[in-house]
């Protein structure tokens, strides 16, 4: 914690952040045409401040500066190194900013300052780095087509791309979407989520700071139907690239199919399972990752684990371990880096998760507030615990009575984003992670892979794309072939 400040210093830092109350539409905030709408800290329940929203107005303005920035090759016609150098300039700035970054996401999501200063902010910026590192450096390809002729393969950016982003990872995933759209010469318009707006509006101000052209990126906060479905719908926007709930995500195909047919990625809900084997070792460091990984972010994460099945003949000390464990995951405010628990988004969101909550929790249990510390159900396979989505700190434990079983308890299920595995013993352990229906997963550990590799989901879990990995440029990419005929008029003149 030595990079962290004291909570009186981040309080203090709170009262002097400067917040956007724009939309940013062609390198400049711009009053937008719908109402205003006001920004809450999920912690307190009181106003941050008002943003100026847009509305199917700003959307069509927007889009229209997108197109025109895109034609004219501001962006995508330079070449791929100045692309990248301004891009390592707005991460620079990022850097530069981190501080007011990292205290801004904090007040406007709820999330814990000490995940904010030591994973979302460096983690934003590695990632926005990492894809612009790449810019220059991926290569087109060429085809064995013989010797009468030669095919050139080529990437070229797919055009006016469309973001829209959950509110659970505000800044991390701005990242994970503008960093390969715009490596790859994209014009982009992001629509955060409503309640958490700031820091996406921050980043297009130090993108224009940076030098990248004006039309290039831009943010326009607002609700689904003000913002989300014209982006959705607009005959102009070449891809959606989505983050959020399955239900939501589905709407996007819906927009396309009725529009341009666009293309769409989706990474969406999850009910993800750590399986841990009769013959699993160091239970102490499995309990440690199975608590990291249901309760990290207050289980606000789309790959969280919500389901721990756990082999019979381990359950108990396994259970031992992890309630020593959660001793100390404190709860409480967020700008106290003691806390690694803040609060839930908004008052609808608690509502959600309070109908899961019940009776005979193993801990926690009881909602104060914006607050619900880590908490523990015993459930069977088929509790509604067990299947939905819930997003909140709540794990269901569910009892196996056998490796087999527990796999097939982690496959039932409409999702397939994550899954853990803990097995002492290799090959089960390979086993398992073939045989587990999900996009990543992870062996004796919990997480997401890192930034080079590619991260979505199987079923209901994702559609059409990944982000992360070099994989993620490409779906911002349209594919052409070109064709060179290098026959000899000569010789065709002989055939004939």
């Amino acid at each position: 914690m030595s990079d962290l400040l004291t909570h009186e210093e981040y309080v203090a830092l709170a009262q002097g952040v400067e917040f956007p109350r724009c939309p940013f539409i062609d390198g400049k905030f711009r009053k937008g045409s719908g109402p205003m709408m006001a920004t809450c800290n999920p912690a307190t329940g009181k106003e941050i401040t008002t943003i100026s929203t847009a509305n199917i107005d700003d959307v069509n303005i927007a889009v229209a500066k997108a197109r025109e920035a895109f034609d004219q090759g501001r962006w995508a016609k330079l070449h791929p190194a100045e692309r990248k150098d301004l891009l390592i300039r707005l991460c620079k700035l990022m850097a530069r900013n981190r501080r007011d970054l990292a205290v801004m996401e904090s007040l406007d999501s709820g999330k814990p300052i000490r995940d904010c200063e030591l994973i979302d902010i460096p983690e934003a910026i590695h990632t926005i780095k990492w894809h612009a590192e790449a810019t220059d450096k991926l290569y087109d390809q060429t085809a064995p087509v013989g010797d009468g002729a030669m095919s050139v393969i080529v990437r070229e950016p797919i055009g006016v791309v469309g973001v829209v982003l959950p509110w659970n990872f505000p800044l991390l995933m701005l990242a994970w979407k503008i960093g390969p759209a715009l490596s790859a010469g994209c014009s982009v318009i992001v629509k955060p989520a409503e309640q958490t707006s700031l820091t996406a509006l921050r980043i297009a101000e130090l993108a224009m700071e940076a030098g990248i052209p004006r039309g290039v990126l831009q943010v326009l906060p607002g609700d689904g139907p003000s913002v989300g479905e014209p982006l959705g719908r607009h005959m102009d926007v070449d891809m959606i690239s989505f983050t959020g709930s399955t239900d939501t995500g589905r709407r996007f195909l819906h927009y396309a199919a009725d529009s341009n047919l666009k293309k769409v990625v989706l990474e969406c809900g999850g009910k993800n399972p750590a399986v841990v084997f009769q013959d699993a070792e160091h239970l102490d460091l499995v309990a440690e990752e199975i608590v990291k990984g249901a309760f990290w972010n207050m289980g606000e994460n789309c790959s969280a684990i919500s389901r721990l099945i756990v082999h019979k003949d381990v359950k108990a000390p396994l259970l031992e371990l992890i309630q020593m464990r959660l001793k100390d995951w404190k709860t409480g405010d967020p700008l106290d880096p003691a806390h690694h628990l803040g609060a839930l988004i908004d008052a609808e969101h608690c509502t959600k998760v309070q109908r899961h909550l019940g009776k005979n929790a193993l801990s926690g249990g009881v909602m104060e507030g914006p607050y619900l510390p880590p908490t523990l159900y015993e459930d069977s396979p088929k509790h509604p615990r067990a299947r939905e989505e819930i997003f909140g700190p709540v794990l269901s434990v569910i009892t196996a009575d056998s490796n087999e079983s527990a796999i097939n308890i982690a496959n039932d299920t409409e999702y397939g984003l994550s899954a853990s595995v803990f097995s002492a013993n290799t090959r089960s352990a390979l086993r398992a992670a073939r045989e587990l229906r999900a996009g990543t997963v992870t062996v004796n550990c919990f997480g997401e892979g890192d930034i080079t590799t590619p991260f979505g989901g199987y079923k209901h879990s994702g559609f059409g794309g990944r982000d992360n990995g070099l994989m993620a440029h490409d779906q911002y990419c349209e594919v052409k072939t070109i064709w060179i005929d290098l026959s000899d008029p000569n010789e065709l003149d002989k055939i004939s």
